[in-house]
């Protein structure tokens, strides 16, 4: 656990310096302060945990130093020193919001006994921050991807995970880059650290810079109270800067040189702190062609991009699809319906399988959901999906010809998607890349269909194309 930072206060050199020094000896991290003013200037900061404070001080006094600093929101525990016989003092400071108090002369075990306690209440406010971020996370765990393009993914994770390396994850909307985000910190050695989530294109412009790395009271209006930022916030896990490729060209530049110097200063600060933050980004957007246009700073992309993830669309991975959906229907269906039972009918299934998921899986979910609330006692069929993946699907069944149809739904749309491709493929000549490009689709998920096609009978000769363009 991080040592706490421990300021001393107190306006007699003698008892401040030796304090100081007993605390230093017991592995806490130790500043000074020789009254309440010079106090609140370094507690104004926000980065000190334990403030050992006495109570009689010149211009002003240890409570009134509690007040101010409960006033600025700042997370400090107070511990008040008082003279025997001034309880009513102490009383008072802990009603002004300290922690607890002694009594002078103070003892050097009785201090890091206090010390101790408030390590311990602070630890375990740290620990429900990280078991609420494994719960949030944990569900969305379970899940075993069977798709090979995703066991890659995993592997992946699995490499830079144990690392500090900065990770760039890029992908369409809701193909889950948030929760790679989070597998990449549950199964980092700062597990047990805090994971912040920020969307950087949901922040407003103005108060971008004081969100991730705070301000000083009274740095612009409306800063009644200074703020830690989520750098800090994170201090020593990770935070995760969703939609990256939507900050301000200003922020970059500050971005830029927090990861260089692992530093960051707040608004309205000269003081710069250390900051040690792992970093994980994510977008949708392609940063290299914003690098291009000059929208998008190119050193900051190449300290980004240290370790690139790309999260491929459902689209490229359809293995995973019907698994994915049995996963969710029962991962949906807690509070959503009393029926433990589950069940989809096969022709659901595969006007699911069939359609395209233009908004990946955050679509697959909110389908997912709906479909759950229409069905009868659980039982999900063709009727409880939505509008548009019923007009999606039957007009994939109207092109089949004539002579593909008959059989199972599921024939026919394999016999119209062998079509596509083939057609695909023909169009651009045999050259399979810009049949993939123009698809849409990557060009080993491209080859996975040839293959599965190849080994259900059916060859690009079948469809009227040239014999040196057949699979076999």
């Amino acid at each position: 656990m991080k040592p706490l930072k421990v300021i001393v206060i107190d306006d007699e050199p003698a008892i401040r310096q030796i304090l100081a020094a007993n605390l230093l000896k017991a592995g806490y991290v130790v500043l000074q302060a020789q009254n309440g003013l010079e106090a609140l200037q370094r507690l104004t900061q926000g980065d000190i945990d334990v403030a050992i404070c006495d109570i009689r001080m010149p211009d002003l006094d240890g409570i009134e130093l509690v007040r101010r600093v409960r006033t600025l929101g700042l997370d400090v525990n107070f511990i008040m020193m008082t003279a025997f016989g001034s309880m009513d003092t102490a009383i008072e400071a802990i009603k002004a919001g300290a922690s607890d108090y002694l009594v002078k002369p103070v003892r050097k075990e009785e201090v890091l006994h206090r010390l101790e306690k408030i390590q311990d209440v602070r630890g375990l406010r740290a620990e429900n921050r990280v078991l609420r971020n494994l719960v949030q996370g944990r569900k969305e765990d379970q899940f075993v991807f069977t798709s090979p393009v995703m066991r890659d993914l995993d592997r992946l994770i699995s490499k830079v995970s144990p690392t500090d390396s900065t990770v760039l994850v890029t992908g369409e909307s809701g193909t889950g880059k948030g929760v790679i985000a989070r597998r990449i910190h549950q199964q980092s050695l700062r597990a047990n650290a805090p994971f912040i989530a920020v969307n950087c294109g949901a922040l407003p412009e103005n108060l971008i810079e004081s969100e991730l790395f705070g301000h000083t009271k009274g740095a612009f209006t409306g800063a009644d109270k200074a703020r830690k930022g989520l750098f800090l916030e994170a201090d020593t896990g990770t935070i995760f800067l969703d939609e990256i490729g939507e900050l301000p060209l200003m922020l970059q530049v500050k971005l830029l040189h927090v990861i260089e110097g692992k530093s960051i200063r707040a608004v309205g600060s000269e003081q710069e702190r250390r900051a040690d933050v792992r970093i994980v980004a994510a977008t949708n957007r392609d940063l290299q062609q914003m690098v291009a246009e000059g929208k998008f700073r190119e050193d900051l992309y190449f300290r980004l991009s240290v370790f690139h993830i790309h999260a491929p669309p459902l689209r490229e991975r359809r293995e995973d699809i019907l698994e994915l959906v049995r996963f969710l229907l029962v991962r949906s269906a807690t509070g959503l319906t009393d029926v433990s039972d589950i069940s989809i009918d096969p022709d659901a299934e595969e006007m699911l399988a069939a359609y395209e998921w233009p908004g990946n899986v955050r679509e697959m979910e909110n389908v997912v959901g709906r479909a759950l609330i229409m069905a009868d006692e659980g039982h999900v069929t063709r009727a409880d999906l939505p509008p548009q993946i019923a007009r999606a699907v039957p007009a994939l069944a109207s092109e089949v010809t004539q002579q593909d149809a008959g059989g199972s739904l599921r024939d026919q749309v394999r016999r119209f998607e062998s079509a596509l491709i083939f057609n695909a493929i023909n169009a651009a000549n045999g050259d399979r890349r810009r049949a993939a490009e123009k698809l849409g689709m990557g060009l080993s998920s491209l080859y996975r269909k040839m293959e599965e096609f190849q080994a259900r009978g059916l060859t690009l000769g079948e469809r009227g194309l040239p014999d040196e363009n057949r699979l076999v």
